[in-house]
């Protein structure tokens, strides 16, 4: 009766590999989610500003 806690050990072990490996995966695919919408709305990652050609240079009007 050794073999019990030898499956229950591994059975264990397989669960939580399992569910880390299904929860990194989530992570992952809903950051590439993101970022494809973010570059479909033409945002930039991170929250960066990039002005565009067609806006004025706030800083050099008011100089």
């Amino acid at each position: 009766m050794i073999w019990v806690p030898i499956v229950l050990g591994l059975f264990k072990f397989t669960v939580l590999a399992a569910t880390i490996f299904v929860s990194l995966k989530s992570h992952r695919d809903g950051e590439r989610e993101q970022k494809r919408l973010n570059e479909a709305r033409g945002q930039h990652p991170h929250g960066e500003h990039v002005p565009h050609a067609s806006q004025p240079d706030l800083k050099k009007a008011s100089a």
